[in-house]
């Protein structure tokens, strides 16, 4: 129907936009008679992620007509923002961002160095870029997920973790189970989507390879690659996250500093 009234690519794609946004902002609505309050998180987000969507693209247009090397601080930059994203779920978390900005660049970072040096991933900007920001937006939301759980799961229990601590048991083993129960809930999503792969949903890179011309069993054989890949970013992502974090939330004379309320 939008066809109808928007005869330019760029009229249709703002259409279009406004649409899905609209749609968006409708679930927020709804939510907020229920007394939930999104209202403002979603609408910044929204706005902030279609500006953040069309200057990448306009800059990527310059930029993968350029060297292979430039690829690297594309990467890097992503990687940054991703960990200063990753670190705003994580309130209240010592040191959060630095925990966040390490864990991404261990997880993503030498997945994609691996692969690349393997010939997994392609050395051309217009396939390393692409791949890469997927990695490296996976293990940003394991990342926020695995702190989130692990912060939500400290503040609930406190006490058992403090009669721990005065009964003489390390830092480590007190907190041992909320790391666990963090890292396992953060792989979930990444789990659910190798599970559900062709039966739930056909992938966007899956898609876009065949109307590239690509053989459909190369390109649902590389889609399973690359979301074998985002397991492993993820998974290293989630490991590196919740050891850094254990020692963080502890002063130097083993007191929790995470408390309710702060």
């Amino acid at each position: 129907m939008l066809r109808l009234f928007f005869h330019t690519q760029l009229q249709l794609g703002f259409a279009q936009a406004a649409v899905a946004a609209l749609s968006a902002l409708a679930v927020v609505l709804l939510a907020r008679g229920r007394e939930i309050h999104l209202e403002r998180e979603t609408s910044i987000a929204m706005v902030r992620g279609l500006i953040q969507i069309i200057a990448v693209g306009s800059i990527l247009v310059v930029l993968l007509r350029g060297p292979r090397w430039s690829s690297a601080f594309l990467l890097v930059g992503m990687i940054v923002a991703a960990g200063a994203t990753s670190a705003r779920r994580a309130k209240g978390m010592p040191d959060a961002f630095r925990v966040s900005a390490w864990s991404i660049a261990l997880g993503a970072g030498s997945v994609i160095a691996l692969m690349t040096s393997l010939g997994v991933i392609d050395t051309a900007i217009t396939s390393l870029v692409p791949v890469g920001s997927m990695l490296i937006a996976n293990a940003m939301n394991t990342n926020g997920l695995a702190l989130n759980r692990f912060r939500s799961d400290v503040l609930a229990h406190v006490g058992e973790i403090e009669t721990a601590l005065a009964l003489g048991a390390e830092t480590r083993s007190s907190v041992s189970p909320y790391v666990q129960a963090s890292f396992e809930a953060s792989l979930i999503p990444a789990i659910d989507s190798i599970r559900s792969l062709g039966i739930v949903w056909i992938p966007g890179l899956m898609a876009g390879m065949l109307l590239s011309g690509a053989k459909p069993v190369y390109a649902a054989i590389y889609q399973f690659v690359v979301l074998a890949m985002i397991f492993t970013a993820s998974g290293l992502t989630a490991l590196a996250s919740t050891v850094l974090i254990r020692g963080r939330v502890f002063s130097p004379a083993e007191q929790l500093l995470l408390q309710p309320g702060r």
